[in-house]
């Protein structure tokens, strides 16, 4: 499964990351790679609940 990852810089100078196909997944770094990490790590646990079934 592949995700498009659209970055974008804050007028302070922070970096936002998203993901258009996970509404809502954003994630801000002090660098493009930080926020890169952060929004993969956010990612991973979005889907990880979607797949947890409930009871």
């Amino acid at each position: 499964m592949k995700f498009r990852i659209e970055f974008d810089r804050e007028t302070d100078g922070r970096w936002i990351a998203e993901v258009p196909e996970l509404p809502g997944v954003l994630a801000y770094g002090e660098t493009r790679a930080a926020a890169r990490e952060a929004i993969i790590l956010l990612a991973v646990e979005v889907l990880a609940e979607r797949q947890t079934p409930v009871r």
